[in-house]
């Protein structure tokens, strides 16, 4: 006859989630947004100009996988473009209000 007994839970070793920090994730920075018909999108040439949502003077989203975590400004060294954090995200997915200070450009 077999036992009802249920099974003991599993014991995992409490090492913390620094076994996570070698994981990759892509992150990627949105320069703007817009929506457009399909007809439109298969007339763009190598001159066409696409209007985004976003103001020039507007932080960048900032987002690892998908999801916003910062937002940042573009910066430039030699001829590479780069990114500097300006705010990061709280945790509840809005910005950390003391780190939406503003900040002097570059």
């Amino acid at each position: 006859m077999a036992s009802t007994a249920p099974f003991p839970p599993p014991v995992f070793p409490t090492r913390g989630f620094d076994f996570l920090k070698d994981v990759d994730v892509r992150l990627s920075v949105e320069l703007g947004r817009t929506d457009m018909k399909l007809k439109d999108v298969l007339g763009l040439g190598e001159d066409s100009v696409v209007m985004l949502d976003r103001l020039t003077d507007e932080l960048l989203d900032v987002m690892v996988n998908g999801k916003i975590i910062a937002k940042g400004e573009i910066v430039a060294q030699g001829s590479r473009f780069g990114l500097r954090i300006v705010e990061l995200a709280d945790g509840g997915g809005g910005m950390d209000a003391a780190a939406s200070a503003p900040q002097g450009n570059i």
